[in-house]
């Protein structure tokens, strides 16, 4: 039986096992020598549930709540239940590529631990609480339109399949929060917001960062072996160099599994600083996200990042390789010799080649077979192809997926490929530039008539992997719009249509189509900053 929210018992075992800093005065301040600081949340003037997710709540045994009362005084952090603990973590990390000493959880305060259906412990919290010492100069809130994105994007990359942590609630509270959206002096009241995000962990890259640098070693063991052992179990007890290889080992396979899984649904992180990278391999932190429409590996939605795009849809991959050298660097001192830790960084590399090539060719309808160099020049040459197209990246593979049984029954491939680059290309299907893309067609065309699957079968093993419908920025924005309003029907809808991204859902098809011209320079559809 599902039970209500301020009835649960907490239990709190990242400030049981770990250093609490001792000082209760919660001003932006440097906190060396400890882990985590215990801050309790601000409360807001009038919080209203506004969306639930009742998978979560689901997984969590919890009931869901009414719009106002005891559940969402919690959920906002007007309320802490007698057996709450919160605390914000201390980390430092990597941004944009440059050291940026003490960061942590600026205006995030988690509240401590329930249990999942399946014996698995879920930390939630909340993001928009108020200030904690990490603040520096914000104030601990958030806006609205930057928790729904995150509230919206955290399930919906979980149905898609993609390691990520969740979200749980959405409340608004009442308050305005003044933001600079782009930082070019025009600073504007927005409505205020908190999400509740449930992960079984929210430790990064840089809570290791942090005790490193400033050559914590005590505290920097302490923290490794708690994360061992109560999210890594399987690699045997801590506190020996062989279990923290293992363990950077595991951390970059997990890595490299979730980096392949956005290459391959066109996610754009865009904001990959060490700080910004979970220890167990989800996707954290959606800010100035994006998802591909005209394939571009340049690409990258944030306007913070438009001098050296370091964080860029194609430099992903690499991206990542370079933090986890961030944090094997970080894990120096617990290892006798730094160059045992290397090949995780090899195992990182070796991991997302295979992942990446065996998640195309399943997008395509392909099996490994004899001929590997082949089916890899094949899977590259589209790439590139898809480029010259301006093919939006959703689309052509969902719109592939149902031509399949056309080009298994030998209709003839030029008139298919015009009839995909009109339904998928942000060009003219006539254009030149196509012509790279409909001589793929014709490759692929010939391998995919040497799968031993019935038609209709590889059809349906690709409509499994390639999505209808993706969280495309001008959806999110046209839902925060109408949110900010009072309309709350775009939000449930999205919501709803996110969690069955591989369904036709033929009465939601508007949700499925390419991105409208309009779209492609509005603030907030096409770009966005860090600001929220």
């Amino acid at each position: 039986m599902p039970q209500r929210l301020e009835n649960a018992t907490f239990t709190n075992s990242f400030v049981d096992e770990l250093a609490g800093d001792p000082s209760r005065e919660n001003v932006p301040r440097q906190v060396p020598g400890y882990h985590y600081s215990p801050v309790v949340p601000t409360p807001v003037a009038q919080p209203r549930l506004l969306v639930w997710s009742d998978e979560m709540g689901a997984e969590l045994g919890l009931a869901r709540p009414s719009d106002q009362g005891a559940a969402v005084e919690l959920l906002a952090g007007n309320r802490v239940a007698d057996s709450m603990r919160p605390y914000a973590a201390r980390y430092g990390g990597h941004q944009f590529g440059n050291w940026a000493g003490q960061l942590g959880d600026g205006r995030a305060i988690s509240l401590g631990e329930l249990p999942g259906q399946q014996g698995r412990r879920w930390e939630i919290q909340l993001k928009g609480a108020g200030p904690t010492p990490y603040s520096r100069r914000a104030d601990g809130r958030a806006v609205l339109r930057s928790s729904v994105r995150e509230f919206l994007c955290s399930e919906a990359m979980h149905h898609l399949g993609v390691p990520t942590t969740r979200a749980l609630s959405l409340v608004s509270t009442g308050d305005q929060v003044l933001r600079d959206m782009f930082y070019d002096g025009n600073a504007q009241h927005e409505p205020g917001a908190v999400v509740a995000r449930v992960a079984p962990s929210f430790v990064r890259f840089g809570n290791f960062q942090i005790l490193a640098a400033h050559e914590e070693t005590d505290n920097l063991r302490a923290l490794a072996d708690y994360v061992i052992r109560h999210h890594f179990p399987e690699l045997g007890a801590p506190e020996s160099p062989e279990v923290y290889v293992a363990w950077l080992t595991e951390i970059a396979r997990r890595t490299a599994e979730m980096v392949a899984h956005w290459q391959t649904v066109g996610f754009v992180h865009g904001v990959l600083n060490t700080d910004n990278m979970s220890i167990l391999g989800l996707t954290i932190d959606y800010g100035p996200y994006g998802w591909l429409e005209p394939y571009e590996p340049g690409w990258t939605p944030n306007t913070t990042d438009f001098t050296n795009y370091r964080y860029a849809f194609g430099q992903q991959p690499q991206v990542c390789l370079w933090n986890l050298t961030q944090l094997a660097q970080a894990l120096t001192p617990l290892v006798p010799d730094p160059e045992l830790l290397r090949p995780a960084l090899n195992q990182y590399v070796a991991t997302f080649n295979r992942s990446h090539h065996v998640r195309l060719l399943a997008k395509l309808g392909l099996t490994a077979s004899a001929e590997e160099e082949a089916d890899k020049q094949l899977v590259g040459s589209l790439l590139p192809a898809m480029q010259a197209a301006q093919v939006d990246m959703t689309l052509f593979y969902r719109h592939l997926s149902h031509l399949t049984v056309r080009l298994l029954a030998d209709e003839p491939v030029k008139e298919l490929a015009t009839e995909l680059l009109s339904a998928v290309s942000y060009a003219a299907p006539a254009a030149e530039a196509a012509a790279p893309l409909r001589a793929w067609l014709m490759q692929y065309a010939a391998r995919l008539r040497q799968e031993p699957a019935t038609p209709e079968a590889i059809r349906a093993g690709m409509l499994a992997v390639n999505p209808k419908y993706v969280l495309r920025n001008y959806l999110a924005q046209q839902a925060i719009e109408a949110a900010e309003t009072g309309d709350l029907a775009p939000l449930h809808t999205l919501h709803e249509v996110l969690k069955r991204p591989f369904d036709e859902q033929p009465e939601h098809e508007a949700l499925a189509a390419r991105r409208p011209s309009w779209a492609a320079t509005k603030p907030g559809s096409a770009t966005l900053s860090c600001s929220s």
